[in-house]
């Protein structure tokens, strides 16, 4: 058996549930429609909690750093990379709308993942472990929606992992730059 066999019955193993239930169907589509800008909007909503206020933002400003360095690995990526939608080959039913891109990476693995991961890095381990279960939630609904392969949502969390410990290792906390970004508002 190739990994394509894998990737593609891992993938209408996922999808083959997809119409059995309306409340979930409604769910899942809910939840790929509207799972990047509920983060986007949760991370935001962290600038002015919290008694390290300095070192809360710090992690803000890098998930966001993250999520926006993640997608734009994505784009090089397609450059080389030119994979169909599983539903243009027959392996899913698709409950939402066609997408005119190709299917590799999964840019909402790479958003979701990248904030989670940045969370993680930095050190804020209970808010990175429920961006984390929110970014699964997402990257799953699209397997489920039959946008994605299973292989395009972990390629695309790998990107957004790879992305946040750029992000860890080229953004450092305290420096001039991160002083400045941090005191807004």
């Amino acid at each position: 058996m190739q990994l394509y066999d894998v990737d593609a019955a891992a993938t209408h193993a996922i999808n083959s549930f997809a119409g059995a239930s309306t409340t979930i169907d409604f769910l899942m589509i809910w939840i790929s429609a509207v799972g990047i800008p509920l983060l986007v909007l949760a991370v935001a909503g962290q600038w002015w909690r919290g008694p390290d206020r300095s070192h809360n933002r710090h992690v803000l400003v890098a998930a966001g750093f993250s999520f926006l360095l993640g997608l734009a690995i994505n784009q090089i990526i397609l450059l080389f990379v030119h994979r169909i939608r599983p539903y243009d080959g027959g392996i899913t039913h698709l409950l939402i709308d066609r997408s005119a891109d190709p299917s590799f990476p999964s840019d909402h693995a790479t958003a979701t993942v990248a904030i989670a991961a940045a969370f993680l890095l930095h050190g804020m381990r209970r808010l990175g472990v429920w961006f984390l279960a929110a970014a699964v939630l997402v990257t799953i609904s699209r397997v489920y929606v039959g946008t994605h392969y299973v292989g395009d949502v972990l390629g695309g969390a790998s990107t957004g992992i790879v992305a946040a410990m750029l992000v860890r290792s080229l953004y450092r906390e305290g420096t001039r730059a991160d002083q400045i970004i941090t005191r807004i508002l």
